[in-house]
């Protein structure tokens, strides 16, 4: 029993380290996904709501069309029935080959027919054509969607590399306040400042401690919001590449101009929906005008299914029909339609006009937007690093007893303020041009 229990205890004793191996393993976090703005862009073009509407009713329009197009094609039946029919009775028995109904051929009949229709309308080919155009509208406002969309996940992109730029910001002057309350507690034991000072480096480590924890909010404000956009999960866990450093330069207002003009998705999808509007009214003033229907039928339509009759006589055979419906009168429904289409068309055109000035006022904007956010990028540079210059100046000032506290701290102050504005400067050209490209359909 003895021997047992130490066998056991030195069994214990040397799972322990595998144990304690295995926790470790399985303690150990996996590592955070990190994405590119175009991974960004792709997973957010197969989360969004509005985007997926506007890819359905992409979809819907295309099939639309196919529905217009076969109505102008002949439709292909192959039709099968069987009609009984109550016989006529004379003398209390059924006469086989009399029906009671005259609707009809005989008692028993049997139909096995290939049927080919074909409808031809100027309303027809009009509605076909439409639908075509209908087609293109949804094509173009699915690409304003994906703009819109593109341009959305920009911004927040950027704006969680500006969150994460400026919790580094507040990061080094949390340090720089640390390390100057250092300073000044030493200086005073040393006889050089007073206690005054130190008192004021405590209140400005304090004041960046609780900077650097709002900083920390909003980097996670806005990973959040950025998230939504990408994941099922908000709360997944990722991280972003890129910097704010390196910007892309501003196209020609020439090339924009051009470019707006021939690749807008606004006005593509404003002329598409004008398109369609003007043919609506064409089809409904041709409702005025006859409709011609052709018929062929080819099959058996006898008293028995097969292709003889019992006699010999050949069963198959084929009938033929043309139709011309020529309107008289319908209660004035057709010039009720005409007005209906007439109206769309004329709001389709307000549409356009309106859809026109807003492109040329909105490339004024966004391009002038873009130009001075860019402007001011370069004097934030420069900004930022005369910033850093007069800090490291006013430290040696200070440490040498040539400058006050007050000096210290309005030279950290003023080097967060330049930072945080360069990073939400960079952020505003990121957008205004994001915001120009969709004008000018240059998005990726």
């Amino acid at each position: 029993m003895t021997f047992v229990k130490t066998l056991m205890t030195m069994l214990a004793m040397a799972a322990v380290p595998y144990a304690v191996q295995a926790q470790s393993v399985t303690a150990q976090p996996s590592p955070i996904m990190t994405i590119t703005l175009a991974e960004a862009i792709q997973r957010a073009e197969t989360s969004d709501t509005t985007y997926a509407s506007a890819v359905a009713d992409h979809k819907v329009a295309q099939a639309q069309t196919g529905i217009a197009r076969s109505a102008l094609l002949p439709g292909v039946v192959y039709h099968n029935e069987y009609l009984y029919t109550q016989p006529q009775h004379l003398n209390g028995k059924p006469v086989t080959d009399a029906p009671r109904f005259i609707a009809n051929n005989g008692i028993h009949e049997y139909m096995s027919q290939a049927s080919v229709t074909e409808t031809i309308s100027g309303a027809g080919v009009t509605d076909w054509r439409k639908s075509a155009a209908d087609a293109a509208a949804a094509r173009a406002n699915l690409e304003v969607a994906r703009r819109g969309l593109i341009s959305s996940v920009v911004t927040s992109y950027y704006e969680v590399l500006a969150a994460d730029e400026k919790l580094t910001v507040m990061q080094r002057a949390l340090d720089e306040a640390t390390h100057f309350g250092q300073t000044s507690e030493q200086l005073e034991k040393g006889g050089e400042v007073a206690h005054a000072d130190t008192l004021k480096a405590n209140l400005q480590m304090q004041q960046r401690q609780r900077d650097y924890s709002d900083a920390q909010l909003a980097a996670e404000k806005a990973s959040l919001d950025l998230a939504v956009l990408l994941f099922a999960d908000p709360l997944t866990p990722y991280g972003v590449t890129g910097d704010l450093q390196t910007l892309p330069e501003l196209p020609l207002r020439s090339q924009i101009d051009a470019s707006a003009k021939t690749n807008n998705p606004d006005m593509k999808a404003a002329l598409a929906e004008f398109h369609a509007a003007k043919l609506e009214v064409t089809s409904s003033w041709l409702d005025y005008l006859p409709s011609l229907s052709l018929n062929y039928t080819y099959g058996v339509d006898a008293a028995q299914f097969a292709t003889h009759s019992p006699d010999g006589m050949r069963n198959l055979g084929y009938s033929a029909y043309a139709t011309l419906d020529i309107p008289i009168w319908d209660w004035f429904a057709t010039q009720d339609r005409v007005k209906q289409s007439e109206a769309r068309r004329d709001l389709a055109q307000v549409q356009l006009t309106s859809t026109q000035r807003r492109l040329v006022a909105s490339l004024e904007e966004l391009y002038s937007e873009a130009e001075v956010a860019k402007a001011q990028l370069a004097t934030l540079d420069q900004s930022v690093g005369d910033a850093r210059e007069a800090l490291r100046l006013t430290n040696l000032r200070y440490s040498a007893g040539d400058a006050p506290v007050l000096e210290v701290v309005d030279a950290q102050n003023t080097l967060i303020q330049t930072e945080t504005s360069r990073a939400d400067g960079a952020v505003r050209y990121y957008t205004a041009l994001a915001n120009l490209q969709t004008l000018t359909g240059n998005m990726p």
